[in-house]
């Protein structure tokens, strides 16, 4: 046995404060954004979440600027009719008052132009966030995939929901017109 007791895991239940609560919270902000953000095609939002010397890292797709990603991305998502990113579960590791780091696990559903495909990929991010000026941001963000699923997009009977509002890229998403504060 050693003489040094070890120092907790991280990860391990404990104590937090009011302020590393809402530290908490704001991080998770932050991740749901993200998947608003990408979802609804808000390029300006989306760049807003990070640091301007932040970097995105998903390979191979894209690795660099935060910038470079936001512009790369309306190229990439014009192949998908219809994007889902949900963000399941969030551990946060705190290093000091303004660093943090996060694992999210998330699934991205991705819908083909055509109706004709849906991609599912599972995974986690791994982020890196700061806090500057008292805000929030991703400094680094990278995917992981776990998993990914290629199937036929399988449209069935609609159950009766003819006349529901359909969800669609952009500002023309019902979400729009329905929470008129979500509106920029």
């Amino acid at each position: 046995m050693s003489d040094h007791p070890r120092a907790p895991h991280p990860l391990a239940p404990r104590a937090i404060t009011l302020a590393e609560a809402a530290d908490r919270e704001a991080l998770r902000h932050l991740v749901a954004a993200y998947g608003h953000g990408i979802d609804r095609r808000d390029y300006a939002l989306v760049l807003s979440l990070y640091h301007d010397d932040a970097i995105d890292d998903h390979t191979p797709y894209y690795c660099g600027s935060a910038q470079g990603y936001v512009a790369w991305l309306p190229g990439m998502l014009a192949t998908w009719r219809a994007t889902s990113h949900v963000m399941t579960s969030a551990l946060y590791v705190f290093d000091g008052p303004d660093h943090a780091q996060g694992e999210v696990v998330a699934r991205a559903w991705h819908l083909t132009a055509d109706g004709t495909r849906q991609f599912i990929a599972w995974g986690r991010y791994a982020d890196r966030y700061e806090r500057r000026a008292g805000i929030w941001r991703f400094a680094h963000r990278a995917f992981i995939l776990d998993h990914a699923e290629d199937l036929p997009a399988n449209p069935g009977n609609d159950f009766g929901s003819t006349g529901v509002d359909v969800g669609q890229a952009g500002r023309n998403d019902p979400v729009y017109a329905r929470l008129p504060l979500f509106n920029h």
